[in-house]
């Protein structure tokens, strides 16, 4: 039977009214898991102007239950956050994390960058989880706001990771860039004056061809007056592999997004025949994805490396790396803003504007696979890039 957050999205999609009080009141007590994975994904990853003024209707209304907070002031202080250039100077400026890694790679990081070179005085801080500041601890420029954020949480701990930012906020001098971040659920949340904050509403705006790399950049353009690309600088150690080709099967626990057990095996074993070193991501420890890579490892030949230990070093070797192969997901992203070679296996999307919005725009040559039955053409196409670097 499907969740009362999925029969409200089906009734917005099918063009009915928003949902009475009884019934968001209900989508508020229900499951994070259905709230979130029924309904706010649902809503944003469409990329479509009516879904992300319903997210802001409905979903304010769910805040007064979760944290009573008046959804008409939330609604008109939505409506008055910045969104034009910023006039005034800040001295420091605190960019929110889109909490994800790849979102972190393909849009924060430009809003970073950008930020940085405007305002080359001011004290520039990511507010972030450890693992996601790692990506961009090699910057002396970029300061880290500790910011966690649990994404299997509950509503109320999602929501009390946000507020508990506004003291940290609450500066006069301080400018906001929130690139849509689930640290103030996409704008809606009270973290500073809206006077003070530039929002980025990454859902309604762009064509349906456009990817989000470059509607970030369009909006640097506009509103800090500047030009600026995707990029990282973790600490890069020598002792991260090198490889040839640097593989990443994770999918985030979406089992939709993947090609399957036999073709991820035979997809490493035939890169490993070719002669190539190959770097196969792991994944946290005990999760399915760690599994797979274990298995992987007892079923292929040849000089095959497995990576265990956090995402930033694995980034490091992936922009050493001549060729990346993975799944839609942070790898990607990291690829394109390095300017590697890149084969995105992308399956299990919702519509096509969301396979344009994610797909990993960047330098270098790239490749984005909907059938696993394309994958060897493009090796094929890719190898003489790899065979150039040799």
């Amino acid at each position: 039977m499907a969740s009362t957050s999925a029969e409200v999205f089906a009734r917005i999609a099918a063009g009915g009214p928003p949902p009475d009080g009884g019934i968001i009141a209900a989508l508020a007590a229900s499951p994070p898991q259905e709230l979130f994975g029924d309904l706010v994904e649902p809503l944003s990853d469409s990329f479509e102007p009516r879904f992300a003024a319903a997210y802001v209707e409905i979903f304010s209304r769910i805040l007064e239950h979760a944290a009573g907070l008046d959804p008409l002031a939330l609604c008109a202080r939505y409506a008055s956050l910045i969104r034009g250039p910023v006039e005034w100077q800040p001295r420091r400026v605190v960019v929110l994390s889109r909490v994800t890694i790849g979102a972190d790679v393909a849009i924060t990081s430009t809003l970073l960058r950008a930020a940085a070179e405007r305002w080359p005085e001011a004290r520039i801080e990511f507010a972030a989880s450890r693992k996601n500041h790692e990506l961009f601890a090699g910057d002396p420029r970029i300061g880290w706001l500790d910011a966690p954020y649990q994404r299997t949480g509950s509503l109320a701990e999602r929501v009390r990771a946000g507020l508990r930012m506004r003291e940290l906020l609450d500066d006069p001098v301080t400018l906001v860039i929130d690139p849509d971040s689930r640290l103030s659920q996409l704008g809606l949340l009270p973290l500073a004056a809206p006077e003070r904050v530039l929002h980025f509403e990454s859902r309604s705006c762009g064509s349906d061809t456009e990817s989000l790399v470059d509607l970030t950049r369009q909006f640097a353009r506009s509103t800090l007056g500047l030009e600026a690309q995707p990029w990282i600088r973790p600490p890069a150690p020598e002792w991260v592999p090198a490889a040839d080709v640097a593989v990443s099967f994770g999918v985030g626990e979406n089992p939709a997004k993947r090609f399957g057990d036999a073709f991820e095996c035979e997809a490493v074993q035939g890169l490993l025949d070719r002669g190539l070193r190959v770097l196969l991501d792991s994944g946290a420890p005990g999760t399915a994805e760690a599994e797979r890579a274990a298995a992987i490892e007892l079923a292929c030949r040849g000089p095959l490396f497995i990576w265990q230990g956090s995402f930033a070093p694995f980034a490091a070797a992936i922009a050493r790396s001549r060729l990346y192969v993975g799944y839609d997901s942070a790898g990607q992203h990291v690829a394109a803003a390095c300017g590697v070679p890149r084969i995105t296996l992308f399956t299990g999307h919702p519509n096509p504007r969301f396979a344009a919005r994610w797909r990993p725009d960047g330098p270098g040559a790239s490749a984005v696979l909907h059938e696993a039955g394309q994958f060897w053409r493009e090796v094929t196409r890719m190898s003489r890039h790899i065979d150039r670097e040799r």
